[in-house]
């Protein structure tokens, strides 16, 4: 009896090795966030914290190396990517640079300034969002600001491209230029052409994700003037979903 029943109770263990197998593989990647600090006045003033991420070894590296390599590149004079210096290494160069125009310009009253800031701004299984803020400041007129969102694959650690991201361009864009319009043009007889440099409507660089909605943020120089500043509204979720592919 049991000699008989041996063939099907291997069929059935083989089939459960199998199905074990398949559903570990499609077992969440669970990423945690800690805050990496980095700060100095000794020379430039130089401030730096983003989100870390830790857990799985190769999608946490990924997002970090990605993040990190920003960072660096915000820091950055050259013409040069520098994507294999650290952001130890980045700052001693920030700094070194500071000096320089110090050694050329000791007139100069000026402290180099170097402010930047990441946070997690949404995460969900389909995507983990992260905002870095830049403010520079080596002397100019003005300090700059830029703000940059990162969304990324949370089992994977790459970043989703625009396509990966929106189903529906036209339509987005149609929304977010009639919300645009709403926003900068409230009161004014400036066509949108103004504010694109003469040129047609375009999408923001990046676009975020947040509890509540899509981030729509326009840095400064990416339309209209420097005056302008940053142009930042969110669309909730429920006007905007049948346009994405991720929500």
């Amino acid at each position: 009896m049991f000699n008989k029943l041996s063939p099907v109770l291997k069929k059935y263990f083989i089939l459960i090795v199998i199905l074990s197998v398949v559903f570990s593989c499609k077992e969440d990647i669970n990423i945690e966030f800690s805050e990496a600090h980095f700060e100095t006045s000794k020379d430039a003033d130089i401030s730096i914290n983003y989100p870390k991420a830790e857990g799985n070894k190769e999608v946490s590296e990924l997002i970090n190396t990605t993040i990190e390599n920003y960072i660096v590149g915000q820091t950055n004079f050259s013409e040069d990517s520098l994507t294999h210096l650290s952001i130890k290494d980045a700052i001693k160069r920030f700094n070194a640079e500071f000096n320089s125009f110090k050694s050329d310009f000791p007139e100069s009253s000026q402290k180099w300034e170097a402010f930047i800031d990441g946070e997690v701004t949404y995460r969900s299984p389909e995507v983990i969002s992260i905002a870095i803020n830049s403010y520079l400041d080596t002397g100019g007129a003005h300090g700059n600001t830029n703000v940059r969102f990162f969304n990324f694959h949370p089992q994977t650690g790459k970043l989703y491209s625009k396509a990966e991201l929106i189903s529906n361009v036209k339509n987005l864009s149609e929304l977010i230029e009639a919300k645009l319009m709403n926003e900068v043009t409230s009161g004014s007889n400036q066509p949108m052409e103004d504010f694109f440099f003469g040129k047609d409507f375009q999408l923001p660089e990046t676009l975020g994700y947040s509890d509540e909605g899509l981030i729509v943020l326009y840095n400064p120089y990416e339309i209209a003037s420097y005056s302008q500043g940053i142009i930042e509204f969110t669309i909730p979720y429920s006007e905007i979903s049948s346009f994405l592919n991720i929500n």
